[in-house]
């Protein structure tokens, strides 16, 4: 309600002031960049979800997954376990083939870390 005043007064004083007209910014539009090597439209097929379990590792060690027999990882994820576990980071392998996953356990040297990588055949 008091934005509603506060604007009220703003337009009461422009009036006074000998103010005619008043002109709205446009709307700001975004630009969407494109990635120059994807395919205008993907076909996805053999959906599956491959998991590689919690393991101690030290910290900042990288586990990574891969997708099996040719398929592309189209997402993923990574979960750190322990007492003050940090996820470090969770991408894409440099390839496409996989994902990483990497955390670090605060006053430990190791942590648990569990990878996923979601893969499918693209076309």
């Amino acid at each position: 309600m008091r934005s509603r005043k506060l604007m009220t007064a703003v337009l009461s004083a422009a009036a006074v002031a000998g103010l005619t007209t008043m002109t709205a910014a446009a709307p700001a539009t975004a630009s969407v960049p494109t990635v120059p090597d994807a395919p205008a439209t993907a076909a996805f097929t053999g959906y599956q979800i491959v998991k590689l379990p919690n393991a101690n590792v030290p910290n900042f060690q990288r586990r990574v997954v891969y997708c099996p027999g040719g398929k592309k990882v189209i997402g993923g994820g990574a979960e750190a376990q322990g007492n003050g576990a940090i996820l470090v980071g969770s991408f894409p392998t440099d390839d496409g083939n996989g994902w990483i996953g990497l955390g670090r356990q605060i006053g430990y040297n190791d942590v648990g870390i569990s990878v996923y990588a979601i893969c499918a055949n693209v076309s």
